[in-house]
């Protein structure tokens, strides 16, 4: 008889989920504690720190290293030794202690197989349920060392709580609360890293140092970068030098004067004579007559080139065209295309509305169906022939005699053979099953063989048998004649 539970939860871990029906009426102290760390997150991304083959896996605690851990109350916690639950199979669940008594803390283990040297050492608080023991028995296949510590650790994910026998837990901080504070740290460490990166790649860090930490660190030495000139090869080594295109500069002017004095100071120093003037005039003319030509020759050559672009884009759509057309089986230009396009005058459309209406109305006039009369006749015809040739079968049968073959296989009397007949067998409908009578022995041979075992009745006996010998001893007893005294 199963004991009456309360209270269930299901462990996501990386190797599956395990659902797990917790003995709250039992042991109410090891599955509050239970309860209240996983309310709190305590559990979420601890792994499983040792694998016994064959025996137990064992968890909870958040170091990873066995010897952690801590109670919900504190402290560690008394045990919970209850007489009817008992290590007798695989699945059940149970806290973990230091290896002496009433050292309950978070650590539990879950059974591979049967454990009988565990019984009242340890509190069983639950069980595993389903085919989610298979997970279990997963991380219990596991790689360890020889520590029994496993190679590549499962781990707890989180806890999902179905069922809480008890509502008035409080926890300290729920799991939600802990894994934003998580968030909230590891971004504010992140942060910090960035800041102190980029405070560092700001700073000039010298390769040798020998001084401690507290010297004032020297000056960054700067490195005047030279200019890449030839102060040498112009007259104003000061002066920066744009170079122009030679289209637009025109002829090189043959004068002593600086290239880049200003205009101002030309004027100035010296007037323009009337020859100067329009040669310089006819300078500014011929300087804009260039950039005229160079921007319409630029202008011809970008015209060109989209119009050769375009003739060849028309030229492939030309040959996908063609492509598509042969691929489909015809060789038609356009206009034939077109042409057979306008002699089809029904459209796909009206050939299916034709179908649809050709259909129509078949039902109403009865084509195609056969009438349920018919079929009913046809039924009652076959019943009565059935029942006829049930009565007479039998009589008919003995009044034929032995010279006589069945009727439904075609033979005559005489013993001539008349050839076989097709589709002609009525015979079958007067046939009758015979079976020999039962006298019982079947029913007692059974009853020898299989032989019923009632645990109940077994009882029953045993107490009858120990009764009856009480009696007997009581008779012996009280028929004993008595000694003197």
């Amino acid at each position: 008889m199963a004991l009456p539970t309360n209270g269930r939860v299901v462990i996501d871990t990386t190797a599956g989920e395990i659902d797990i029906e917790l003995w709250s009426k039992e042991t109410p102290k090891a599955c509050r504690n239970f309860i209240a760390l996983a309310l709190e997150g305590y559990y979420d991304g601890v792994i499983f720190h040792r694998i016994v083959p064959g025996f137990l896996v064992q968890t909870g605690d958040k170091t990873g290293t066995g010897g952690g851990g801590e109670s919900f109350y504190g402290e560690p916690f008394e045990d919970e030794v209850h007489p009817r639950l008992r290590f007798a199979h695989r699945g059940l669940v149970a806290m973990a202690n230091n290896g002496e008594k009433n050292s309950n803390d978070s650590q539990f283990f879950i059974t591979l197989d049967r454990a009988d040297e565990l019984h009242g050492k340890h509190t069983l608080f639950g069980r595993v349920m389903g085919d989610t023991l298979y997970n279990v028995m997963k991380i219990g296949e596991m790689e360890i060392d020889k520590n029994e510590r496993p190679v590549y650790p499962p781990k707890i994910k989180s806890i999902t709580i179905l069922d809480n026998p008890f509502p008035d837990i409080i926890p300290r901080i729920t799991a939600a609360e802990k894994r934003a504070q998580q968030r909230a740290r590891e971004n504010g460490q992140r942060e910090r890293e960035e800041a102190e990166r980029r405070r560092g790649a700001k700073k000039d860090v010298k390769l040798l140092s020998f001084g401690g930490d507290d010297e004032e660190e020297a000056e960054p030495v700067t490195f005047k970068k030279k200019k890449i000139a030839r102060p040498d090869l112009i007259d104003n080594p000061n002066a920066t030098i744009i170079p122009m295109p030679e289209a637009l500069l025109g002829p090189p002017k043959k004068s002593k004067e600086h290239p880049r004095e200003p205009a101002s100071e030309k004027e100035s120093s010296q007037p323009l004579t009337k020859n100067e003037k329009s040669s310089k005039s006819n300078k500014t003319e011929g300087l804009d007559k260039d950039i005229k030509k160079i921007r319409e020759t630029h202008a011809k050559e970008k015209a060109s080139g989209s119009d050769a672009r375009r003739a060849e884009i028309e030229q492939m759509e030309d040959e996908i065209r063609k492509l598509t057309r042969k691929r489909e089986g015809g060789e038609d230009s356009d206009d034939e295309a077109a042409r057979k396009k306008a002699k089809k005058t029904k459209s796909y459309l009206e050939e299916e509305l034709a179908k649809y209406s050709k259909g129509r109305g078949l039902q109403k006039k009865g084509k195609g169906r056969k009438d349920e009369g018919d079929v009913l006749a046809a039924l009652n015809s076959f019943r009565g022939l059935l029942q006829s040739n049930t009565r007479l079968g039998t009589d008919d049968a003995e009044e034929k005699g032995d010279d006589m073959v069945d009727s439904g296989s075609g033979a005559i009397p005489g013993g001539e053979d008349p050839g076989i007949e097709v589709d002609d067998d009525r015979g079958f409908i007067g046939h009758a099953l015979h079976f020999p009578k039962d006298d019982g022995e079947e029913s007692r041979k059974a009853e020898r063989d299989y032989e019923v075992i009632d645990p109940r009745q077994r009882g029953a006996r045993a107490r009858e048998e120990e009764r009856e010998r009480k009696q007997t001893a009581m008779k012996q007893k009280n028929g004993r004649p008595r000694g003197r005294r």
